[in-house]
Order: structure tokens, then C-alpha cells, then sequence
């Protein structure tokens, strides 16, 4: 499909005139640059760079990307272009708290997340209402330990026939395998508390209010083989007291995780998003 409208994003070794080259070769191909932001990384060199724009001619991403190759192979880019029109196809998991999940459909419905829900799996059966209402697939997947290879041999066909882009963990309470995060490293999403590892196991938050804590948080994050430790993509904290329950923990804790996972998956919906080794690079919006 052409469009008129996309986002450039790229990272390579920093060196001389990368800005100013990627620039005039947009704007030689009949683009107009509407947004542009750029970091360099000086611990390890590198160059990171994200531009939204538009051309005058309908085209396509790949023969926009096909027609800056000489740019990209000179400074040795690693680059995307993406269709900014397109709403990217997306699949969420969830287990029982379903907080989350409906933040996310609440957001999609009002047009602040542009994306295209294709799937819902759970391993429990008590979103199906949720999703039956929005007209979203739903997969009732149960997982065991001896089950655990089929259902995510599950996901995986799912992603591919669906064409999914991303897969949000909405308080999916399941540890994907080290195979599937190796098999979509880059393209799944989580939300923890940011307790980790203070308060691991059952009732996080009431750990917390046992332990008299005065910040609760959450963080999303890439999913990688190591637990709850892939690259960081946003956090929140809000104060708390003496005053409050753990119940009023878990709430406020809710509100927090169903925020921040909404941030994380729009802006990297929006490929503000850059892998960094360990870390990323947002390019927040202005």
C-alpha cells in the first residue's frame, strides 16, 4: 500500500555529517521532514536517529529505503521505514486482572493507541466477554508445565498468521520460555512492579505495605530470557503512606501498571523505540 506519510528510524557507528546527509537525501526524494530527533550514545559511539515525514507522491517503505540505501550502506545504518498511516496489528495476553488489558482496548477505541488488536489469548477464560464485546479472536490457552511447548508453539502461529507486530504481556502472568523470547525478541512488551527484586512472589504490594514503603511504581520493559530484566522502556512512581491499605497499594499499583503499559506500547508503535545493548533510546514526543 503507498502512503504519503512515514518514519524513518536508524542507528549506526557515530561519524561526520549523518544528519545533514540523511536530511538532503529525504528531502532529494520529494520529502518535507515534520519531526527529527537524534542521540549519540558516547559510551559506545553510537548514532541513533528517528524522523518523521512526508512526500509528495504516494510511495511505499520499501521503495523509499530501497532509494536511501546508498546512505544507509555508506555510514553502515541499520534502518527501517515504516508506513506512519498504518495501524500496526498487535496481540495481548492477559491472565486473570484484567486491568490493564482494558486500559489498553480503552486507549485503541478512543484513537490515542493506533494499533489493531488481532488476538487476545489467555490462559484463563474470564476475558472473553471483553473481547467478544470489541469483536477481538480470543484463545483460551490454558498452560501447565507439560503443556507449556504446545500453547506457545500456539502463539507463535498465531503471530505469524496474524501478521502481529508486537505482543503486549497485560499482566500475563506466565513466564514466556527462553525459546519464545528468543523467537520474538524486539517484539514483546511487559509490565512489572517496580518492587523487583525487592518483593518477588505472591502479593507484591502487600510485601510493601508490610515493609512500610513510601514509592510504588511500575515498569515496562522487553521481554528477554532473563526474568524480568530485558531493556527498560517507561516507568511511573506515585507516593504513598502509612495512612493507605494494602488494598489501596494494589490500587494505586494498578493505575500505575495500566498507564505505563500504554505509554510503552504507543511509543513503540510510534518507533520512538531504539534498541541500545542493554538499554534503550525514547524519543519522547514534543
Amino acid at each position: 500500500m503507498s502512503s504519503t506519510n512515514f518514519i524513518l528510524t536508524l542507528t549506526c557507528d557515530d561519524q561526520r555529517g549523518i544528519v545533514a546527509t540523511v536530511s538532503n537525501a529525504i528531502t532529494a526524494l520529494g520529502g518535507n521532514i515534520r519531526e527529527s530527533d537524534q542521540f549519540r550514545d558516547p559510551e559506545n559511539n553510537r548514532f541513533f536517529m528517528r524522523i518523521a515525514f512526508d512526500t509528495e507522491a504516494p510511495a511505499t517503505p520499501e521503495g523509499l529505503l530501497d532509494r536511501l540505501s546508498s546512505v544507509t550502506a555508506a555510514y553502515g545504518m541499520q534502518a527501517e521505514v515504516v508506513d506512519a498511516e498504518r495501524r500496526p496489528k498487535i496481540i495481548l495476553m492477559v491472565s486473570k486482572f484484567d486491568h490493564a488489558l482494558l486500559h489498553l482496548l480503552y486507549q485503541i477505541r478512543v484513537g490515542w493507541l493506533r494499533a489493531e488488536v488481532v488476538g487476545i489469548v489467555s490462559n484463563h477464560d474470564h476475558s472473553r466477554p471483553t473481547a467478544e464485546a470489541a469483536g477481538i479472536p480470543y484463545h483460551h490457552w490454558p498452560v501447565t508445565r507439560d503443556t507449556k511447548p504446545e500453547q506457545e508453539a500456539k502463539v507463535k502461529e498465531l503471530v505469524a498468521e496474524t501478521g502481529a507486530e508486537l505482543v503486549v504481556l497485560a499482566r500475563y502472568m506466565q513466564v514466556l520460555s527462553d525459546d519464545l523470547s528468543r523467537a520474538l525478541a524486539g517484539r514483546v512488551i511487559n509490565i512489572h512492579h517496580s518492587f523487583l527484586p525487592s518483593f518477588k512472589g505472591a502479593k507484591p504490594y502487600h510485601q510493601a505495605h508490610e515493609r512500610g514503603v513510601k514509592l510504588i511504581g511500575a515498569t515496562a520493559h522487553f521481554v528477554t530470557a532473563n526474568l524480568d530484566e530485558g531493556p527498560i522502556i517507561e516507568q511511573e512512581t506515585e507516593r504513598v503512606n502509612h495512612a493507605l491499605s494494602p488494598e489501596d497499594y494494589v490500587a494505586v499499583g494498578r493505575d500505575i501498571e495500566s498507564r505505563v503499559l500504554a505509554r510503552a506500547v504507543r511509543l513503540h508503535l510510534q518507533r520512538r523505540v531504539l534498541a541500545n545493548g542493554h538499554k534503550t533510546v525514547v524519543f519522547m514526543p514534543g
